[in-house]
C-alpha cells in the first residue's frame, strides 16, 4: 500500500494500540524508536566474535559436506531414489551457500572480527552466479540505503517486473505474473546478475532512469563494462557446472548435467521466495520519489514497514538465511543470522510500543499476498484506481 508520508505517520500512530506508550509528539516518539533500536544494535554488535564464528563454520561445513555427496550421488548413481538423493544433497549445499553464509558473509556480519579473513566480504567467492562486486554497489549500497524509494533503490524497478506505482506501466506487464512465476522464480540466480550488473537496463530498461551509478550511457565503452562483469562470474560459474562436472561423468554427463540444472533450480525457486515474500505485499510501504527519513527513528520505521517477516521452522530459517526476519535484516543489515532469530521478538515488541506496523504471517499466506499485489500491479493505473 503506497500512502503519502502524512497518512503514512497516520497509520503508524493508530497500529498496536493495545501496547503503544503516550509520546508528546511524532518527534518524541520516534527518537524513542531510534534509540531502542540502536540499544539493541551497539548492545548485538559488540558482542559478536567467536560464538558467531563457530555457528557460520559449522553451517559451512555442513555445506561442503553436502556438495561431495550429492555430486557423487549424482554422479555414480543409476537408479531415481540415490539420483533424487544426490540432487538434494546438492541443493542442501547451493541453499546454505547462497543466504545463510554467502550472504550474510557479503554483508560484512564478520568483517570486524580480526583475522578470519574467509569469511570477510572483501574478496569472498560467493557460490552462486552473481558478481559480488555489482551485488555490494546495488545491493548493500542502493537497496539497504533506500528501501522501497522510488528512483532509489533498483530492486523495485526490476526490468519487466512492476512492483511499484511510481514505475510507468506498460502492456507488457499484464504479463508479469507469469513471468514471475515460470522464468524469473527457477531462474533467480542468473536474473538477479543481470540485474545487478546492470545488464537488464541496458539492454531493457525498466521504465524510468537507469537505478545504477555506472549505467550513465549506451556507449560501447559501457556496455563493454557491463558484460565484463556480467560474464566475470557466469563464465566460470557454468562452466563448473555444466561443462566440468559432466564431462567427468563421460557418457552419462546428461544426467550430471541434469543434476546440476535441478539443484539449481531449486535454489532459485526457493530463494525468490524468500525474497519476495520479504519485499512485496499490498500492506508492504513504497515511498516516492524524493522521500527522505526525517532523522534516525524515521528510517528504522521506513525499513520496518517497507518489509514483511515470515513465519517458518528453524530448520527452512537457516535456508532462508534468517531472510524469513526481513525485518531485523533490514534494520541490521550486517547482524548475522543467529542474532536477528533471537532479537526479532524484542523488535516486535518495541514496534508495537512505539505503533510501527510489524508484518509478519506464514509463509505460505506471506507468498499469496506477493503474488497478489504483482498481479494488481500488472494492471494500468486506471485499473489499480477502480480496483481501490
Amino acid at each position: 500500500m503506497n500512502l503519502p508520508l502524512a497518512q503514512h505517520d497516520q497509520v503508524a500512530l493508530t497500529t498496536n494500540s493495545r501496547h503503544e506508550r503516550t509520546f508528546a509528539s511524532e518527534r518524541e516518539r520516534l527518537d524513542s524508536l531510534g534509540q531502542a533500536l540502536d540499544a539493541i544494535r551497539d548492545r548485538e554488535e559488540a558482542a559478536i566474535g567467536d560464538e558467531d564464528l563457530l555457528y557460520i563454520r559449522r553451517i559451512d561445513r555442513i555445506s561442503r559436506t553436502s556438495e561431495v555427496i550429492g555430486r557423487a550421488l549424482i554422479h555414480f548413481s543409476f537408479e531415481p531414489i540415490l539420483f533424487s538423493l544426490g540432487v538434494g544433497a546438492l541443493w542442501v549445499h547451493k541453499q546454505l551457500q547462497a543466504t545463510e553464509v554467502g550472504h550474510t558473509v557479503l554483508h560484512g556480519a564478520f568483517d570486524k572480527i580480526p583475522g578470519e579473513h574467509r569469511y570477510h566480504s572483501e574478496g569472498f567467492n560467493w557460490q552462486v552466479p552473481i558478481d559480488e562486486r555489482s551485488w555490494h554497489r546495488g545491493h548493500n549500497g542502493r537497496h539497504h540505503g533506500a528501501t522501497n524509494v522510488a528512483g532509489r533503490d533498483p530492486d523495485i524497478h526490476f526490468g519487466p517486473v512492476r512492483l511499484t506505482e511510481d514505475t510507468p506501466w506498460t502492456p507488457a506487464h499484464r504479463l508479469q505474473l507469469f513471468y514471475t512465476l515460470f522464468v524469473l522464480f527457477p531462474n533467480f540466480g542468473a536474473l538477479m546478475n543481470l540485474h545487478f550488473t546492470g545488464a537488464v537496463d541496458l539492454l531493457q530498461g525498466n521504465g524510468r532512469e537507469s537505478e545504477f551509478d555506472f549505467i550513465h550511457d549506451r556507449s560501447a565503452a559501457t556496455k563493454k563494462d557491463v558484460a565484463k562483469r556480467l560474464m566475470r562470474k557466469f563464465v566460470p560459474y557454468y562452466a563448473k557446472e555444466y561443462v566440468l562436472f559432466p564431462l567427468l561423468a563421460g557418457p552419462f554427463f546428461w544426467k550430471v548435467m541434469l543434476g546440476n540444472w535441478l539443484s539449481e533450480v531449486m535454489r532459485d525457486v526457493y530463494s525468490a521466495a524468500t525474497i519476495y515474500c520479504g519485499h512485496v505485499g499490498e500492506h508492504v510501504a513504497t515511498y516516492p520519489e524524493g522521500t527522505r527519513p526525517k532523522g534516525k527513528g524515521h528510517w528504522y520505521e521506513m525499513q520496518i514497514e517497507a518489509s514483511n517477516n515470515f513465519e517458518v521452522p528453524h530448520v527452512l530459517s537457516v535456508f532462508c538465511g534468517a531472510l524469513d526476519h526481513q525485518i531485523e535484516h533490514h534494520l541490521f543489515p550486517k547482524m548475522p543470522t543467529q542474532r536477528l532469530r533471537k532479537i526479532a521478538p524484542e523488535v516486535r515488541a518495541i514496534c508495537a510500543e512505539h505503533g510501527v506496523r510489524y508484518h509478519t504471517d506464514s509463509w505460505p499466506r506471506t507468498l499469496k499476498k506477493a503474488f497478489a499485489q504483482i498481479a494488481r500491479l500488472s494492471g494500468p493505473v486506471e485499473t489499480l484506481r477502480a480496483a481501490a
